[in-house]
């Protein structure tokens, strides 16, 4: 892997060795994914009861209860066995199969009561949703593995589980990606002659609302909003084409895998030299579950990746997480990123929930003769010439550097906030938020400086101390983006209404207009403010990274750095200020942090970096201060030479969107 790697973490279960002619990035060989698939579920089956049909995994409960997260644990490892036996033609060395087909029959022999094993009924996502997501992994489970379990199952037992399954038919999902799981129920009744005018029904509207969200580049809301994360991957692309797939339907599965195709060119961007998937979004306790589409694109031919391409980034993932701490000393994951990080986690996470991670299992399901695991391993995309990628449907840009293999996403487009809801006073979630993320940074943790935010600032009329209120960024509107065609740049724009953290009444007039400009390492971030009041200021963070590296047996350290071009106070220098909570990467960070005046319209431009010492080559000027000369500045535009070749850019305000106009090096 790309740069020094940590010093692995002790994986409690037996690896094979490594095999570095065939895999001479990760060491990793098919081998390893069967042993690693068997250790997650030995360690789990541990916990189960004793007729199976619940895994009650140690830790506390989620908001659903103990019964829904001891039918978690069922339904995600059950995923995880069923890729393994049925991408090895049924062979079971371990038994799995037996164990949960006991576990599906206790399980549905009394649903609804509340005896020792049975499982909760499937209802409405306002009653007890979690069984309805749960529900999907069984159906999927079971259609995988039909040949070796359903088949075999006692009439009456077949008869109990597809009655309850059928409540994800008759109940009403979330507003988003839920609607893919009654979708894949009504998949795998059909499979198994069960279909009816409820299955038709369930299938058509979750295929239906698909189209809806559909946003271009290969990118998905999770919903009527403008969600934008890795859900894409291991949900909205997932059920669709693995249903079209399995049902051998040609027309449904080049529809969906045409997008998948498009998906993967930039999605592939998205994973670290070192393994890691970028850390952005919500549900990230999922972790090595970003594999799934990579896997996926493997498995049906819907992929522009090579197999040693696509080997490389899925073994490269999950070992990352391995390699530092996702497993507990008894060999289960744990609640977070690498070890346990409560911040990482949303309310409905409990023990089971990070067994999503079974989806990034998927690459089993295909088998051990296909140039997946024949190919030699190539380079990961974030491995070779340096990038900038944009994707204006989401909003999103892609920046990576090569000689580190770093990603960062510049986030322009995807927030967190429901179709349905206005601009409020609603607290900002940090994973969707920021301006930026990374492969190795995480977003801070409510309570502590947000990073990678620009923020007006006013005084609170409601504090008798004088202090400030600060604003937040919800609903974010893209506005334009554009790129070299040969990636060497490229930038986004977008705008939001300043939201304040104190409830206080909003700010007529008051709106922020910001663009990300990116060049090899380099972020050119540029800010215009219109209605600013009296008394108002503004700030920009930068990246929050920690203080020192943390021990020899660390990854080399990354480092964040910001500086002021135009408008701020002083010379442009950051002051630094204190995370104490840290991310899910480091225990405490620092984030560095510029600040300004603002009345009426004015505008900001800074440069920030995130790097490496491998990521800074020997051509490029090492301080952040000289990296770039401001050319000229006023409230509508700015203009900055690059110092490391002369090219120019120029970001010019308009009243319908930035424009950005570049010169190219002398000679």
């Amino acid at each position: 892997m790309t740069g020094p790697a940590a010093t692995p973490c002790p994986v409690p279960f037996e690896l094979p060795a490594e095999n570095r002619e065939s895999s001479p990035y990760t060491g990793w060989t098919r081998a390893h994914w069967e042993a690693t698939a068997d250790g997650l579920l030995h360690a789990a089956w541990r916990y189960a009861t004793p007729r199976g049909a619940m895994l009650d995994l140690p830790g506390r409960p989620s908001r659903t209860g103990v019964r829904s997260d001891g039918l978690e644990g069922y339904a995600r490892t059950f995923l995880a066995a069923a890729f393994r036996v049925a991408g090895a033609g049924g062979e079971d060395p371990h038994g799995w199969l037996e164990k949960y087909a006991s576990g599906l029959a206790a399980g549905t022999r009394t649903p609804g009561r509340e005896d020792a094993e049975s499982w909760p009924p499937v209802l409405d996502h306002t009653v007890l949703g979690q069984p309805m997501v749960e529900s999907a992994s069984v159906a999927l489970g079971l259609r995988l593995s039909r040949d070796w379990l359903w088949d075999r199952l006692d009439p009456g037992v077949q008869d109990r589980a597809a009655n309850w399954l059928r409540g994800a038919l008759r109940h009403v999902p979330a507003p988003n990606n839920w609607y893919l799981f009654p979708l894949t129920v009504a998949g795998f009744l059909e499979s198994v002659g069960r279909g009816d005018r409820e299955t038709w029904l369930a299938l058509e509207r979750g295929l239906e609302l698909l189209e809806g969200w559909y946003a271009g580049d290969g990118w998905y809301s999770d919903g009527d909003g403008r969600a934008f994360d890795h859900y894409n991957g291991w949900a909205l692309h997932l059920y669709p084409l693995m249903h079209a797939h399995l049902a051998q339907d040609t027309g449904r599965s080049a529809h969906h895998g045409t997008r998948l195709r498009s998906f993967l060119e930039s999605y592939a961007l998205l994973f670290d030299g070192n393994g890691a998937p970028v850390h952005f979004g919500r549900s990230l306790t999922y972790r090595f579950a970003a594999n799934a589409a990579v896997a996926l694109g493997a498995l049906t031919g819907h992929t522009p990746l090579a197999p040693g391409v696509s080997r490389r980034l899925l073994s490269g993932s999950l070992r990352y997480f391995l390699d530092r701490g996702a497993l507990t000393p008894d060999g289960l994951l744990s609640l977070g990123w690498h070890g346990a990080h409560e911040a990482t986690l949303q309310d409905y996470s409990g023990p089971a929930s990070p067994y999503w991670a079974s989806k990034g299992l998927l690459p089993l399901l295909i088998p051990a003769g296909d140039p997946l695991w024949t190919a030699r391993e190539e380079a990961a995309p974030s491995e070779g010439a340096d990038r900038a990628l944009t994707l204006p449907a989401a909003g999103l840009l892609i920046q990576t550097t090569g000689r580190d293999g770093l990603v960062r996403l510049h986030n322009h487009g995807s927030d967190h906030v429901p179709a349905h809801e206005g601009q409020r006073a609603l607290a900002q979630d940090p994973l969707y938020a920021r301006l930026a993320y990374s492969t190795r940074t995480g977003p801070t943790a409510v309570g502590n400086v947000p990073d990678n935010h620009f923020a007006v600032e006013l005084p609170d009329p409601r504090d008798p101390l004088g202090g400030t209120t600060s604003s937040a960024r919800l609903r974010i509107r893209p506005l334009a983006a554009g790129a070299d065609p040969e990636g060497t740049w490229g930038w986004a724009a977008s705008s939001h209404t300043p939201v304040f953290a104190s409830g206080g009444p909003m700010v007529p007039g008051l709106s922020v207009q910001s663009v990300t400009f990116v060049r090899g390492r380099f972020e050119l971030r540029v800010h215009r403010v219109t209605g600013a009041p009296p008394g108002a200021r503004v700030r920009l963070t930068g990246w929050a990274t920690p203080p020192q590296q943390d021990g020899p047996d660390e990854e080399e350290p990354v480092t964040g750095q910001l500086h002021g071009l135009h408008g701020w106070s002083g010379p442009g220098r950051p002051s630094v200020l204190r995370a104490p909570q840290g991310t899910a990467f480091t225990r405490w960070a620092l984030v560095p942090s510029l600040t300004g005046d603002a009345r009426g319209t004015a505008l900001f431009a800074a440069l920030a970096t995130l790097t490496t010492a491998a990521g800074a080559s020997a051509r490029e000027v090492p301080g952040l201060h000289t990296a770039a000369a401001l050319v000229s500045a006023d409230q509508d535009s700015v203009e900055v030479r690059w110092t490391t070749d002369g090219a120019r850019t120029r970001v010019s305000f308009t009243p319908h969107a930035p424009r950005i106009s570049t010169t190219p090096p002398p000679g």
